[in-house]
């Protein structure tokens, strides 16, 4: 204790304040942890979304710390250098099917992945969106994504990469064919072949799974049998109970029945990335401002706690999506915004309070001895 006594000599208040310091910079540390678990997805299907360079203004601006594209366009990336902000790189359905070629996918990765690291804070590769065997318009598509993921795993670790960038691809939940309870989760019969290869890949090379996941819909489709509070997360008890589980928010009963599915599938192992989450104000039925507002900011809350199956665990999180897009179809798809194309909020979301180090002086003799001494 001998750095005490020479320490203590910059204020002779320091010492009793050290611990009352010492509380307050790791809880500022823990708000930043947790606040980074949130994304926002950033979809471009609008003719009157703002330049990529103000979007990604806006995402500091807003302290939103990741981020989800679609595809690799080059605006984007380019403005996305030395931003800080970690993203998913989105592979299109429309270029599966090339990058069965290995040598595709390494001119792929080259030129979107190589050409931008480590300027640009890549996190995982989604190869493919929403792909399903049964699915008439993608149907056609699910040959070939395992192919592109294993080229585009292959391609990452000849550039020596594989560990820090991880690859996937996103799912959303009619692959599940039971649902409810939670623990009896499973997924189709007809999507088996398809996805149970995908899983064991994905558990050998230690990436999750990426989902979207959307109780909008499944209330929306069913209003009889599911409350609003339930989808919304404002229950103020549990709405269903599964054995000795109880479940008061529909979002939970969600991921656990996927996450049920995936032992059953073999791949008990997995995290699951939550890769889109949102709730549409208008164009719909139940697609309200006030109904938007509450979904997301209750998600935000919500993720950093886990779920009744998998508890205390932080669910990363990725938000749908940045701005209204008026190019999508159907109508609802247009209203799921959390700004305007103007780049004025439509909610008030709070992603955290950006870390504040600019201290006094004695708070920075303080900062500086406890590192020495811990």
């Amino acid at each position: 204790m001998a750095m005490l006594s020479s320490t203590s000599r910059t204020s002779g208040s320091l010492l009793s304040r050290t611990p009352v310091m010492l509380l307050l910079i790791l809880y500022i540390a823990s708000l930043g942890i947790t606040d980074a678990q949130v994304g926002v997805c950033y979809g471009k299907l609008g003719n009157n979304l703002p330049p990529a360079s103000e979007v990604i203004a806006l995402y500091k601006q807003s302290n939103i710390k990741r981020m989800r594209i679609y595809d690799p366009n080059q605006a984007v990336l380019q403005a996305l250098r030395g931003s800080n902000i970690e993203l998913i790189l989105g592979v299109p359905n429309s270029d599966l099917q090339s990058l069965t070629n290995p040598s595709i996918a390494n001119s792929w990765v080259q030129k979107n992945v190589r050409g931008f690291w480590s300027s640009v804070r890549l996190r995982y590769i989604a190869v493919g969106n929403e792909i399903s065997p049964v699915n008439g318009g993608t149907a056609w598509l699910a040959q070939f994504v395992l192919p592109a993921m294993r080229n585009i795993h292959d391609a990452l670790r000849a550039a020596g990469l594989q560990d820090q960038i991880k690859v996937s691809t996103a799912i959303d939940m009619t692959l599940i064919g039971n649902s409810y309870p939670p623990s009896a989760g499973a997924f189709r019969d007809d999507v088996r072949s398809y996805l149970d290869p995908i899983i064991g890949f994905l558990s050998s090379i230690r990436s999750p799974l990426l989902a979207n996941i959307y109780p909008y819909f499944t209330y929306a489709g069913n209003p009889r049998d599911i409350s609003l509070p339930y989808a919304l997360f404002t229950s103020t008890s549990v709405v269903v109970w599964d054995g000795q589980r109880g479940y008061e928010n529909l979002f939970d009963a969600t991921l656990d029945a996927l996450y049920s599915a995936l032992e059953r599938a073999g791949g008990g192992s997995l995290e699951v990335v939550v890769s889109e989450s949102g709730w549409p104000s208008a164009g719909a039925f139940a697609a309200t401002f006030d109904n938007g507002r509450t979904y997301l900011s209750n998600l935000i809350q919500h993720v950093k706690g886990g779920t009744p199956k998998r508890p205390g665990r932080v669910i990363e999180t990725y938000l749908f999506a940045m701005f209204d897009e008026n190019q999508k179809q159907p109508e609802v798809e247009k209203h799921f915004g959390l700004f305007f194309p103007d780049k004025q909020p439509k909610y008030n979301l709070n992603f955290g309070a950006e870390k504040n180090w600019d201290v006094s002086a004695e708070s920075n003799a303080t900062i500086l001895f406890l590192k020495r001494d811990i």
